[in-house]
């Protein structure tokens, strides 16, 4: 199986879509809205300097360069240096690179940023991969200025289980008729790979809990629930087939050819493909959009 070095821009830059355009296109436009509400929690004046932990392609970072104006600041920080060099061939080809500031960091570790130097501080889909959450909201709440804020989008993992059943569903999918098959695909991945604990070992009052235990003095916490059809790769089977859900795991197509038989591989396809392809899944989207206020 062949894996990047870089998961992390493997998978926002093309794994994510499964190489298709039209899909990359459709994500693009189902994010804007969360970079508007990211934004619109972050109350942002301008002049400010805003920190985006977690920047990947800069969605936040760019979004508001409009909104700190000529005189803000933005700061890009990702532990890929691949996404940070993409970010600034943009911002140099955009005339931005004046106003733009590039840091290689993890978001427990922002000793790069001097403390009560920032006034925003943003993340989308980050905590998520955290392992020391609590360390993280830490230091946001560090390098924040009196009166800076914070504002955060994060899937809750968790809560969507509690409503489609990871051991029903897969990817959004009815599995159960190719259960046993899929359980093959999944304990091949875990032994290789490990449990993803990041992803569900927290809910959206746990984000609340680990604001006001770094010091936040004003939390407000907004979650989304939205249950449905799947309708994420468009009907497009190559590009489902072709894409991982997240950068922390290989393509379906590698985990299904490295766990299965031929013959299991052709059962698996046979049954989840026409589903894909008819769009007939249902998902759990469970979102939660948080800002807090250092007093």
């Amino acid at each position: 199986m062949t894996q990047s070095s870089d998961p992390w821009a493997a998978w926002l830059l093309k794994n994510r879509h499964g190489g298709s355009e039209e899909n990359r296109q459709r994500a693009i436009e189902g994010l804007r809205p969360v970079r508007d509400k990211v934004l619109e929690n972050a109350r942002i004046s301008k002049g400010d300097t805003l920190l985006d932990v977690g920047t990947g392609d800069g969605l936040i970072g760019f979004g508001a360069m409009d909104k700190v104006g000529a005189d803000g600041q933005i700061i890009f920080s990702d532990i890929s240096q691949e996404l940070l060099d993409v970010c600034k061939a943009y911002a140099t080809e955009a005339g931005l690179l004046d106003r733009c500031e590039f840091i290689k960091a993890n978001a427990t570790d922002l000793s790069a940023v001097p403390s009560e130097s920032i006034d925003v501080v943003t993340t989308r889909s980050v905590i998520i991969y955290v392992q020391k959450k609590q360390a993280a909201f830490d230091e946001f709440f560090r390098v924040l200025k009196k009166g800076g804020r914070v504002s955060i989008f994060e899937p809750i993992a968790k809560l969507s289980s509690e409503f489609v059943p990871r051991s029903d569903y897969y990817l959004g999918y009815d599995i159960r008729p190719v259960k046993e098959l899929v359980e093959k695909v999944k304990v091949a991945h875990k032994a290789q790979y490990g449990a993803q604990s990041t992803m569900s070992d927290f809910d959206e009052r746990d984000l609340v809990k680990m604001l006001d235990k770094s010091g936040f003095d004003f939390i407000r916490m907004e979650l989304e629930v939205t249950l449905g059809n799947a309708g994420m790769m468009s009907g497009n089977w190559e590009a489902f087939y072709n894409a991982s859900p997240n950068p922390l795991v290989p393509t379906l197509r590698e985990q299904v050819e490295t766990a299965l038989t031929s013959e299991e591989q052709e059962r698996f396809i046979a049954h989840i493909k026409p589903l894909v392809e008819s769009n007939t899944g249902r998902t759990a989207q469970c979102h939660a959009f948080v800002m807090a206020i250092k007093e």
